[in-house]
């Protein structure tokens, strides 16, 4: 159950309820996690405006759909894997595209190499080496994309937080746990989330 309240856009007054039409108006739907951000129209606004202005960026929907699913899935975060599924497929990924990026992979090498790069930065909580930007540039990632994708990261951190702490009901089909890799671990080295048969 959610622990913050979830705003009824129909009963929201104010900026929430700008923003909230604005929402259902662009999405043909008004997901709880924005719900439930309009108790601060400020928080709204900023999720809103940040991810705006990263999809204006050079990265492609798909690259950014993979760095939201691949952070998500590194942050157990259930709202956002499950919502960045079906947001991923709605931009073209196939199933096999959205489970691999959940792993943080990819059969594209510069976006393995996004990927990479994006479980870095939150394993490492921003603290990329040199290495780890000379493997990012070997792999063609110019410096745009690399403050591109730390930005993705940032913006995905966010949600993902907001969700742990809200606990926000998933209003998107419930994506499903990952099957274990041939070392016995789920996605990303993290070993809790597996159960070998």
């Amino acid at each position: 159950m959610t622990r913050l309240n979830v705003v009824n856009p129909n009963e929201a007054t104010g900026k929430a309820q700008e923003l909230l039409a604005g929402v259902q108006s662009k999405l043909g739907m008004t997901p709880n996690m924005m719900r439930v951000m309009a108790n601060s129209p400020a928080v709204l606004d900023a999720y809103l405006k940040f991810s705006g202005a990263v999809a204006g960026g050079s990265l492609a929907a798909k690259t950014r759909e993979k760095i939201a699913l691949a952070v998500g899935q590194n942050n157990s975060c259930d709202y956002c894997v499950s919502a960045h599924s079906a947001i991923g497929k709605m931009v073209g990924l196939t199933a096999d595209e959205v489970e691999s990026a959940r792993r943080g992979q990819s059969s594209d090498a510069k976006e393995a190499a996004v990927l990479k790069l994006a479980g870095q930065l939150v394993d490492k909580r921003g603290f990329a080496t040199d290495d780890d930007l000379a493997a990012a540039r070997d792999a063609g990632i110019d410096d745009a994309e690399i403050a591109e994708i730390v930005a993705n990261v940032a913006l995905n951190l966010f949600t993902n937080y907001f969700n742990h702490v809200a606990q926000t009901e998933i209003d998107f089909p419930v994506a499903e746990p990952l099957a274990c890799d041939s070392e016995g671990k789920s996605c990303n080295n993290h070993e809790e989330a597996c159960s070998v048969s």
